[in-house]
């Protein structure tokens, strides 16, 4: 019974995600949305911008808590609304706080029990203790992970608190420069009067960014070659 009550926060928090999710709240993030509603939503950040500020921190560390498929959207609705360096700063507090809150969750309940895990748990845990910093920075920098997986598994690998804001704080700022680029990137494009239409992509403010993902992506490879290059 111990077990499953130490579940229950991370149940409460996929629970809210299914809700979110469900409600098509993300919907109205979306760049044709913005786009269309790019007076109003202007407008309301001039008319209230400590309130959006706020409303933006809530809804993305809403949606990174609850390991929805949208933050990522969301940062590139910040770029569009905010522009580069508030966005940044912005989208940073909120990835920071909901991974926090997951990282708690998680941790509350891979914790609870009494019996010892199995040894091949144990295995996996003391390998990642052997070198815990070079794991977790790697896990955190690396694209091709899935974000709310990878805090997850911080979690379950009992990464130090200290350890996983620092690493979530640092892989933050570096994705954000790129994602939130894209979202302010439209947003430039938008304010010329142009559409989203495929020809974007051939504006340096549009591929530049993605280049960026792209070479972080490649970290992997890079690190398997160095590896074995030195072996």
């Amino acid at each position: 019974m111990t077990r499953l009550r130490a579940f229950i926060p991370l149940v409460i928090l996929i629970a809210i995600g299914v809700a979110v999710g469900a409600s098509g709240m993300l919907q109205q993030l979306s760049p044709h949305h913005i786009m269309a509603e790019q007076a109003n939503w202007s407008h309301q950040i001039a008319a209230h911008p400590v309130l959006t500020y706020v409303v933006y921190v809530v809804v993305l560390t809403i949606s990174i808590a609850t390991a929805l498929p949208g933050p990522l959207f969301i940062i590139i609705a910040g770029g569009m609304l905010f522009g580069m360096g508030p966005a940044i700063g912005l989208s940073l507090v909120g990835e920071v706080l909901g991974s926090l809150m997951l990282f708690y969750a998680a941790r509350h309940a891979f914790g609870a029990g009494k019996r010892p895990p199995p040894k091949f748990v144990e295995r996996v845990r003391q390998g990642y203790q052997a070198n815990p910093v070079s794991y977790t920075l790697f896990l955190r920098l690396v694209p091709l992970f899935p974000f709310g997986g990878i805090t997850v598994a911080l979690a379950w690998l009992r990464c130090p608190v200290w350890l996983f804001t620092l690493a979530t704080a640092l892989g933050g700022v570096i994705m954000l420069v790129f994602e939130t680029a894209i979202g302010a990137g439209l947003g430039q494009s938008i304010a010329e009067g142009q559409g989203l239409t495929p020809n974007l992509i051939t504006e340096p403010h549009i591929w530049l960014p993605l280049v960026g993902l792209g070479l972080l992506a490649l970290i992997p490879v890079v690190v398997k070659r160095f590896r074995s290059g030195s072996n």
